[in-house]
């Protein structure tokens, strides 16, 4: 779960970076912040937020893609799974209007659960093969394949979402700094906790998703060292199936309530479905994952525990490639998709996070955007 990001594209997308916060803290003055009425952590003290964004954007040229076949390999869940592929697809429906695609000139394919190698191989070559260029293989699944495939249509430029493969010049990687968005979630995590007690439950127990527990862990202790974290993954590594099962995600997310966490934070994909029917059946708070998913319609029965989400923008990068790719200009991209090139950020809809703790969020933004705080990718 960046060199420069297109400004269009971010101010255009809908999931934008709007604040993430809640009511907190009063300043003693000394090394740490006594916690607010109903928190159960006491806090380190916040720096303060700058006065003007520290991210930029650039503006870019129009460009015509009416005469271009763009496809997209969905991983599993495919649209509708509320996160990492509705945001895909969102990236992709964005490139297609914008650049003029026409509807015929696209084709989306979705894959099954703990599916054989050859099956993303197969769908991969019929894209290629039917004269879609450029394709993006949604997520890390795909590598394999594309080791094998990419070869074999060099006049075809991949896209591939969370990985890369070294050596093969016709595959652009689209990566992120994902455990700098959960640094943030962790930071709301510690705000909104009446226990000091917080969880987080991970889809498959994979590197990629160690990411985001170990951003979330960092953020939550560096707000409050005391706060207790308890983490769960549905799955280990190998069964992908933990991204695609709400009720494995339910039951996980009561174990950690269970235990006493009272704010959850899910990188589980379609499963996170389930974790947010657990906290509601509780009575306790969530964090969303990838989209803001206060604004999702699958959430919607449970969208009032979610008190912010932290942002993985894979429909900026899915759309900065299209876009760079039929501009020909690929080089553009940014290497990794950050806080400072707004490939990563965090949304507070719903109105539940107060303009202090807006404020102490966008403060550790900057520090992490500066390197004076670095977010390790593991815990």
């Amino acid at each position: 779960m960046r060199r420069r990001m297109r400004g269009t594209a971010v101010a255009a997308i809908a999931l934008t970076s709007l604040m993430v916060v809640s009511a907190c803290a009063k300043d003693s003055g000394g090394g740490t912040t006594p916690a607010a009425s109903g928190s159960g952590c006491e806090f380190s003290a916040p720096p303060t937020a700058p006065a003007t964004s520290s991210t930029s954007a650039a503006t870019d040229k129009k460009v015509d893609g009416s005469a271009l076949k763009i496809g997209l390999a969905y991983d599993i869940g495919g649209r509708g799974d509320a996160s990492f592929n509705d945001l895909a697809a969102a990236g992709f429906d964005k490139a297609i209007k914008d650049m003029g695609v026409k509807k015929e000139n696209t084709r989306e394919l979705s894959a099954a659960p703990n599916e054989d190698e050859s099956a993303k191989q197969t769908r991969l070559r019929q894209l290629a093969s039917e004269g879609f260029n450029p394709i993006v293989g949604v997520g890390f699944a795909y590598t394999e394949s594309l080791k094998v495939v990419a070869p074999e249509f060099p006049n075809v430029q991949f896209g591939l979402v969370d990985s890369a493969v070294d050596g093969v010049a016709n595959v652009t990687p689209l990566v992120f700094a994902e455990q700098e968005g959960a640094f943030l979630a962790g930071v709301v995590a510690a705000y909104q906790s009446k226990k000091c007690h917080v969880g987080f439950v991970g889809g498959v127990d994979i590197p990629l998703i160690q990411k985001f527990e170990a951003g979330y862990v960092q953020g939550a202790r560096t707000a409050a060292p005391k706060v207790s974290v308890d983490k769960k993954y549905i799955t280990p590594a190998g069964d992908f199936t933990g991204f695609q099962d709400p009720p494995k995600g339910q039951e996980a997310a009561k174990g950690l309530i269970d235990k006493g966490a009272d704010v959850v934070y899910p990188a589980a994909g379609a499963s996170g479905i389930g974790v947010f029917a657990a906290v509601k059946e509780a009575g306790v708070l969530a964090i969303g994952c990838d989209a803001d998913q206060y604004n999702q319609p699958a959430l919607a029965p449970n969208r009032d525990v979610i008190v912010a989400s932290s942002l993985k923008r894979v429909d900026v990068a899915v759309y900065d490639f299209f876009h760079a790719a039929a501009a020909n200009d690929l080089a553009s991209l940014p290497k990794i998709f950050d806080l400072k090139s707004n490939g990563m950020g965090y949304a507070t809809s719903g109105g539940k996070i107060d303009a202090k703790l807006q404020g102490i969020l966008e403060g550790y933004k900057a520090q992490i955007i500066e390197g004076k705080i670095k977010v390790a990718a593991a815990v």
